[in-house]
C-alpha cells in the first residue's frame, strides 16, 4: 500500500482561520505529492468520522497563556473515544513565540497527549531549531523537537510556506517508510 492510497484526513479547530488556513496550505502541499486530503473542522469530527481514515493530521492553535482551542476543548472526551489503533497520525500547531514564549504550542503538546491515547503512531516531529521561545508542552525532554509541525504566523509568517513544504515531505517519506515496515 502507498500513501496516496491512504483515506487522509485532516482534522483541525480554529477561532481566526489561521489554523484552517495552514490545513489548506497542507492540502495543498500533499495534492503535490498525489494524496488527497479531506479537511474537516473539529466541531464536525466524530470518533466514527476519525476512525474512517487511515492517516490524521491534526492541527491546534494555542492560546495566549497556553489555553486550548475552544473547540478541541468540547471535543475532549468524545474525542478520546475514538480508536485510532492501526492509524497513523501527525500534528500542527500554531502559536506566537515571542508574545507567549513561556506557553510556545502547549496546545499541540495537550492534543499530542490525547492522540498517543487513541491508539495512533504519530509521525511528523518537527525540530525547535530556528525558533525563540523559553518553555513548550510540545517538545521532547532534549528541547530538540515538537511533537508536530510548528507554525508562528505571528513572527516567522514569511517561513510557513517552505516549513510546510519540508514537513509535508516529511511526512510522505515517514508514511512509506511506516507502510514498507507494515507490509513485510
Amino acid at each position: 500500500m502507498q500513501l496516496s492510497e491512504l483515506n487522509v484526513g485532516l482534522i483541525f479547530g480554529t477561532d481566526t482561520g489561521n489554523t484552517e488556513d495552514v490545513g489548506t496550505r497542507i492540502q495543498t502541499e500533499m495534492q503535490k505529492h498525489g494524496v488527497e486530503v479531506e479537511l474537516i473542522n473539529i466541531t464536525e469530527a466524530s470518533p466514527e468520522v476519525c476512525e474512517t481514515y487511515d492517516f490524521l493530521i491534526f492541527g491546534i492553535p494555542t492560546w495566549d497563556f497556553g489555553g486550548i482551542q475552544q473547540d478541541w476543548e468540547e471535543a475532549e472526551e468524545t474525542f478520546l473515544t475514538a480508536n485510532l489503533t492501526g492509524k497513523i497520525a501527525a500534528l500542527y500547531g500554531l502559536g506566537d513565540q515571542f508574545g507567549y514564549g513561556d506557553f510556545f504550542l502547549d496546545a499541540m503538546g495537550w492534543l499530542h497527549e490525547r492522540v498517543v491515547k487513541t491508539g495512533a503512531t504519530v509521525i511528523g516531529f518537527w525540530p525547535t531549531e530556528g525558533y525563540e521561545f523559553t518553555e513548550s508542552q510540545a517538545v521532547n525532554d532534549e528541547k530538540t523537537e515538537f511533537c508536530g509541525l510548528a507554525i508562528d504566523e505571528d513572527q516567522q509568517f514569511e517561513l510557513t510556506d517552505e516549513r510546510i513544504s519540508k514537513w509535508v515531505e516529511q511526512l510522505v517519506n515517514e508514511c512509506a517508510e511506516l507502510l514498507q515496515e507494515l507490509s513485510a
